[in-house]
């Protein structure tokens, strides 16, 4: 059941870029997709060698999932990843498990989500 609107994708890339140049990773060229994903309410991909980033905001929630959906929490969450990004890209090039690397990321991030304020 799609519950997500044009005016939320909007939203979406218009808080993430304020995240982007609020944490100060603007060398980065940003992609955004509205499209429908296995999980979550956003996700990102970070090519780091080339300084690109993908972001996508699920169009397909459940009507239970879009009733909690924050657009601009999303937004901080995901530009939080590309904050860590470069520590995960290098820390997958050490004698560790990727998930591994993956939940420290995902716990620091959630961390810094509720320590660092909502936009105004």
């Amino acid at each position: 059941m799609k519950v997500k609107t044009n005016g939320d994708f909007a939203r979406f890339q218009k808080y993430f870029e304020k995240y982007k140049s609020k944490f100060g990773v603007t060398g980065y060229k940003t992609y955004f997709k509205h499209e429908p994903l296995d999980t979550g309410f956003a996700s990102i991909t970070i090519d780091q060698d080339n300084m690109v980033a993908t972001v996508k905001l699920n169009n397909n929630l459940s009507y239970e999932d879009g009733l909690f959906h924050n657009v601009k929490r999303s937004a901080k969450h995901e530009a939080l990843h590309l904050l860590v990004g470069r520590l995960e890209c290098l820390a997958g090039n050490r004698y560790c498990r990727h998930s591994e690397i993956y939940e420290a990321t995902e716990e620091i991030v959630f961390k810094l989500e509720e320590l660092i304020p909502d936009l105004k």
